[in-house]
């Protein structure tokens, strides 16, 4: 099962701040817009997500379908596939992707000590 891109989705408080904190860490601003309060920052292939106010707790993200550049991969395993298999295996989603579907879609499950992982298909 390969579950794409990862990055870590960081609950900030003061988004500025945490942005300048990480400049000074060595990433730089990939994505985003600072003006709906989200940045997506990237230091070589290491991603993290600044998003204040949008979220109680930070998430683990995976993004089926991309590279660590957010460049489609022609060949992935799709979100509706990997839901299957994570329910073949026993475990419980918080959030399901409809399967009757196609292209971008999203699951949510949590670690057994309530971490959030959001699996995250954009393609």
């Amino acid at each position: 099962m390969q579950l794409g891109a990862f990055s870590l989705s960081l609950s900030v408080k003061d988004l500025e701040a945490s942005k300048v904190f990480y400049e000074k860490l060595g990433f730089e601003v990939f994505g985003g817009d600072q003006e709906k309060h989200y940045l997506i920052m990237k230091n070589g292939d290491t991603l993290i997500g600044l998003f204040q106010g949008m979220f109680e707790q930070n998430i683990l993200t995976f993004n089926p379908g991309w590279d660590a550049n957010a460049q489609a991969l022609e060949d992935f395993d799709d979100v509706r596939a990997i839901q299957k298999a994570l329910k073949t295996k026993g475990l419980k989603l918080v959030q399901e992707a409809d399967e009757s579907t196609e292209g971008p879609a999203s699951i949510v499950l949590a670690d057994p000590d309530g971490n959030t992982i959001l699996i995250d298909q954009h393609v």
